[in-house]
């Protein structure tokens, strides 16, 4: 079938499903830890400089890997291959990443990085109706990750899609807006501000970075979250790309990045949201819509781990869940409590397994890309 998806939950045809094939560690830099400053606790207690060439045993990425073990990555395929699984059962078809070679290090002329799998797809890329664009990446590991999905993408293109990659950034120091950080940097607080990135032949100021998972699909309208002047300029793009054909919608840092643990729309005029407290930031045209606020996340909900794993992700990361169509969702089989107010909403629910969501950075919606649902064109939920 051709390219075609305006939203989250008409019924689902096709989605890629992300790959963990060769995830061995997270290397951490500044880009990373940026990222992922709201959700790791470890960032509250310590800011791990971004080191010049030749001080880090001469490999010239100023990274610091964070291992991953291996019971974790082998448990996590087995609850992706899951994924698939179940996807397939209702009736949708399943496209895949290719797989990642054992070690694959990539050197730009600006930085060097390892590459990960494609794993979280939701992020790196964005489909809005017969277009798949490719956004600009906020990681430098993540810098290829695309490349991965190419297999996919010729597809869909030789089939009529349209397909399009956003300026990359060169990712410099520089490059970054870290303000977002450093306002969070309360005095005494053992996090180490930044305030002297190093210097770059190549610096051009802030950078477009912005991923798709910091898009919320509404058919016509496109609300994005900008928190950062990197956000911002990706923003700028998306509105300059899509004029005429989409009308995207400024979202003030609803999130430090990524929304869909924060807000996703199950059907129209339905939102799944976090708390209360964010409702009440949302737009006035998503202020009436009708909402399902999820229980609060519970401890025995999530594995245990020890002090040198990493977790990327919040409590909140199971509101991640996945629509098939306006009445079916896939939800993680760890939270009951969840599955019982979607089931009390009238959803049906089909549960999924899938442990190791904060040690990977994301859930159910993070790990998959819809790249056609029903609908042949953009509906207008919001009236104008």
């Amino acid at each position: 079938m051709s390219l075609n998806s305006y939203d989250s939950w008409s019924p689902l045809r096709e989605v890629v499903v992300g790959s963990a094939e060769n995830y061995s560690s997270h290397e951490r830099e500044l880009s990373f830890d940026l990222f992922f400053h709201d959700e790791m606790p470890y960032s509250r207690m310590y800011y791990p400089r971004h080191r010049a060439p030749g001080e880090d045993g001469g490999t010239g990425t100023g990274a610091r890997q964070s291992p991953i073990k291996k019971r974790y990555v082998e448990e996590l395929q087995e609850d992706v291959e899951g994924m698939v699984e179940t996807l397939t059962s209702l009736g949708v078809t399943v496209h895949r990443p290719a797989p990642l070679a054992e070690h694959i290090e990539v050197r730009t002329p600006t930085f060097r990085a390892a590459v990960i799998p494609a794993l979280n797809v939701r992020d790196n890329s964005i489909v809005l109706g017969d277009e798949v664009i490719e956004t600009a990446p906020q990681v430098r590991a993540r810098y290829f990750e695309t490349q991965l999905l190419k297999p996919v993408f010729a597809d869909y293109f030789r089939r009529g899609a349209r397909w399009t990659v956003m300026p990359r950034p060169l990712m410099t120091d520089a490059s970054f807006d870290l303000s977002y950080v450093t306002a969070q940097t309360a005095p005494g607080e053992l996090m180490e501000p930044i305030t002297d990135p190093r210097p770059s032949p190549y610096d051009v100021g802030h950078e477009m970075m912005i991923d798709g998972a910091q898009c919320l699909r509404l058919g016509l309208d496109v609300f994005v979250n900008v928190s950062t002047a990197n956000h911002a300029l990706g923003c700028d793009w998306l509105e300059r790309h899509l004029e005429g054909r989409f009308r995207v919608h400024r979202l003030d840092s609803l999130s430090d990045s990524h929304i869909d643990s924060t807000v996703l729309a199950l059907r129209p005029g339905l939102l799944l949201v976090r708390t209360p407290q964010i409702a009440e930031r949302l737009p006035k045209q998503l202020r009436s819509w009708d909402m399902i606020f999820p229980p609060e996340p519970e401890d025995n909900q999530f594995p245990v781990y020890d002090d040198d794993d990493l977790l990327l992700t919040s409590r909140y990361i199971d509101l991640n869940v996945l629509s098939v169509s306006p009445d079916t969702v896939l939800v993680n089989s760890a939270c009951p409590e969840l599955i019982r107010t979607l089931e009390g909403h009238r959803f049906t629910v089909v549960p999924v397994r899938h442990r190791h969501r904060r040690l990977f950075g994301g859930g159910l919606h993070c790990f998959t890309l819809d790249t056609v649902r029903e609908g042949s064109a953009p509906e207008d939920y919001l009236g104008g």
